[in-house]
């Protein structure tokens, strides 16, 4: 099979960048697949494809760019070039940009791919029916939440005209079927990116690492996290290290440098900057704990299931997706309130004054993680995409 992926790619800003790289990382090593075809954002440095795992041939067209009213013309021209057996769409709602109308021009692409007679499937990260607009960033305005909704409704009209459309939670499947009445939705769990064998629970000699991971600026948000570390060193004199790793959110840009200068008061504060993907592991693997400092969620969280994989205690908000995901899934962490910087600093205290806690968070959640590893997530892709052509033929 040739197959297409639509979608942000390492070394890009744009959110979802990681996931793809575990994909193609994981869909280039199956015998199903003859080549890969990677229809990629434009990027000032090349893209990230230097596996050394054995592998099929992989294309690079950078073909889109975030914000640009040219995307959907430019995509259409690839996949012409190309011609890919079958197309996968790595998707949310502000991939292709956080104006309306590059939005919808980019979302409306998975119907032309179909109508085009390639097989084609979207991976949808998050609906927007489950998204709390107001914390999520996107607007707190009534009446442009209700516009938000009618454009939301219309494109998710659109990407269900796709001949599969693939969501990461049981609910969110429930959801587009009750609303759209369709029956072309499936759930595919997000998967888990790397498995080391039985990761360690020993931490490195030095300060205990409180570490965040992600795009920071919209609904995940650094100031109380350093505001509860900075509780917990009062009350428990420990050695504690916060380390900030990831970016801005492309739709906030100068958010963490403006964090940075805000907290420069603060000791052992650190920003990572982008991180590159052979330093995620050891980032992970030097934390005590992973915290979620987000004040809403979008859909199914990667850095959930990249702490689990290297067995790693957690701390999250009780709310929305992440909660679904500890019922579904089988991770646990210690709960916060999203609104509350001493509920933070309680749920960090709980873990960090407790050794063996932590130990049996990170076990638990490791033993999560290995029930879906990459492998099997893109082979479910496979066997969906070989359904729909044998429908088509």
């Amino acid at each position: 099979m040739k197959l297409a992926i639509v979608t942000a790619y390492p070394p890009s800003k744009v959110t979802l960048t990681e996931y793809a790289y575990h994909l193609v990382k994981s869909f280039r090593q199956s015998e199903k697949v003859t080549e890969l075809i990677l229809l990629t954002d434009e990027t000032p440095e090349a893209k990230d494809i230097n596996f050394t795992e054995k592998g099929c041939k992989i294309t690079v067209k950078e073909c889109w760019k975030f914000n640009s009213y040219g995307n959907t013309t430019k995509v259409i021209k690839a996949l012409n070039e190309t011609k890919p057996d079958a197309i996968l769409f790595n998707l949310q709602f502000m991939k292709f940009g956080d104006k309306k109308v590059v939005a919808a021009l980019g979302l409306a692409l998975p119907l032309m791919s179909k109508l085009k007679g390639i097989p084609t499937i979207v991976l949808l990260h998050n609906i927007l029916e489950q998204v709390d607009l107001g914390s999520a960033g996107f607007t707190t305005n009534k009446l442009a939440q209700k516009i938000y909704n009618f454009i939301g409704t219309t494109l998710t009209k659109l990407i269900l005209k796709a001949d599969l459309v693939a969501v990461t939670m049981d609910k969110y499947v429930t959801t587009l079927v009750d609303k759209y009445k369709v029956d072309n939705v499936k759930m595919i769990p997000h998967g888990t990116f790397e498995i080391p064998e039985n990761p360690s629970q020993k931490l490195p000699e030095g300060p205990m690492k409180i570490m965040a991971f992600g795009k920071f600026g919209t609904y995940k948000k650094v100031e109380s996290m350093i505001e509860a570390v900075e509780i917990v060193r009062k009350e428990t004199a420990l050695d504690l290290e916060i380390v900030i790793a990831g970016t801005d959110n492309p739709n906030v840009p100068g958010y963490l440098e403006n964090a940075k200068e805000t907290y420069k008061h603060v000791p052992q504060l650190t920003f990572t900057g982008y991180v590159e993907e052979n330093q995620v592991e050891p980032l992970f693997v030097e934390s005590a704990v992973v915290v979620f400092p987000y004040t809403s969620t979008t859909g199914s969280s990667g850095v959930l299931h990249q702490a689990g994989s290297y067995g790693k205690a957690v701390v999250m908000p009780n709310l929305g997706d992440l909660t679904t995901l500890i019922e579904d899934e089988g991770y646990r962490g210690e709960f916060f309130e999203p609104e509350s910087v001493q509920s933070l600093a309680n749920a960090i205290k709980a873990i960090v004054t407790n050794e063996a806690y932590r130990i049996e968070l990170g076990e638990t959640n490791y033993k999560a993680a290995t029930a879906y590893p990459m492998e099997r997530i893109t082979n479910i892709y496979l066997e969906e995409f070989e359904k729909i052509i044998a429908k088509k033929s």
